[in-house]
C-alpha cells in the first residue's frame, strides 16, 4: 500500500525540500519506489532535482486543476524522471494561482488527493514537499496524505511554530482526513557542538515526545547538504559518507 507523507512546516528554511529529496533518495536506496511532489510555487524541489518547471508542458498545478474541472488526464506526461532516480511531479510559479483557484472550488481541498490517484499506486512512497505556509496547498497535502513528517530546525524559535501546525493538522483530521497520522518530528540543521542545539533537541523531546514521536535520527548541520542541490543530486550521491547522508539513511530506516 502506498504511503503518502506530507513534509510540512509553515516556517521556511527548516529543511522541507532537503528532507524530501534526501529521504526520498534514502528510501530509493532501500529498494522502494518513490515519487516526490513539488507543492511550493517557488519550485525549489523541481530545481534541486535538476529540472526547470517553466520548460515543462505539465506540472502538478495542471494535474490538480484538471481534476477540479473534471477534465481528462493530460496527454503529456506530468511525472518526470530525474537523474537522482526519483520520479517528480514538478511545479513552477504558476502554482501560486492555486491559492485563488482552489479556494473558490467547493471541493478544492481534495484536488491533490484526486490528482494523485492516477499516479500513487505505482509507488511505495509519495513524498509531498509543502510550501512554507498553512494555506490551501498545505491543506491539500494534509487532505491527501496518510502521514505527516515535520522537519524542525534545532532552534528555540522554531519550536513555537510546531504547536500551530499540530493544531492545523488536528482540524484537518476532523474535517477532511480522519486517517491522517503525525508520523513524527525530525530535527534538522542541528549543530550539536553548541549547547543551544543540544538544549533544543532535549526541549523538543520533552515538549512533544509524549504526544508526537521525535525521531532518533538527527540531521546535522552540514554544508554538503547545501551544495548537493547545486548539481541536481541528493546528498547520498553527492557525499555519501557525509553526516547528512548518514542522517537521512537513519531517518529512512526508522520510517520504512
Amino acid at each position: 500500500m502506498t504511503r503518502i507523507i506530507a513534509i510540512a512546516n509553515q516556517k521556511g528554511g527548516v529543511g522541507k525540500t532537503t528532507t524530501t529529496v534526501n529521504l526520498g533518495a534514502a528510501l530509493l536506496e532501500r529498494g522502494r519506489r518513490v515519487l516526490v511532489v513539488d507543492l511550493d510555487p517557488q519550485a525549489s524541489l523541481t530545481l534541486a532535482l535538476g529540472l526547470d518547471g517553466d520548460s515543462l508542458p505539465e506540472t502538478i498545478y495542471s494535474a490538480m486543476m484538471s481534476t477540479v474541472k473534471g477534465d481528462e488526464p493530460a496527454s503529456a506526461p506530468v511525472v518526470q524522471p530525474t537523474a537522482s532516480g526519483l520520479d517528480l511531479l514538478p511545479a513552477n510559479i504558476e502554482l501560486s494561482q492555486a491559492e485563488f483557484d482552489l479556494t473558490r472550488e467547493p471541493l478544492g481541498i481534495y484536488a491533490l488527493r484526486d490528482a494523485l490517484a492516477q499516479f500513487a499506486v505505482a509507488y511505495d512512497y509519495v513524498l509531498l514537499d509543502c510550501p512554507p505556509s498553512l494555506g490551501i496547498l498545505t491543506a491539500n497535502a494534509l487532505a491527501a496524505a496518510s502521514e505527516v513528517l515535520i522537519p524542525l530546525q534545532a532552534d528555540y524559535l522554531a519550536l513555537k511554530g510546531v504547536e500551530l501546525l499540530l493544531k492545523t493538522i488536528g482540524k484537518l483530521q476532523k474535517r477532511a482526513n480522519p486517517a491522517l497520522a503525525v508520523r513524527g518530528i525530525v530535527l534538522t540543521m542541528a549543530d550539536l557542538r553548541t549547547l543551544h542545539a543540544r538544549e533544543v533537541v532535549e526541549a523538543a523531546r520533552e515538549t512533544f515526545g509524549a504526544t508526537v514521536p521525535v525521531f532518533d535520527a538527527i540531521i546535522h548541520l552540514n554544508v554538503r547538504l547545501k551544495e548537493a542541490p547545486l548539481v541536481g543530486q541528493s546528498i547520498l550521491a553527492y557525499a555519501g559518507d557525509s553526516p547528512g547522508a548518514h542522517g537521512y539513511r537513519a531517518l529512512a530506516q526508522e520510517i520504512d
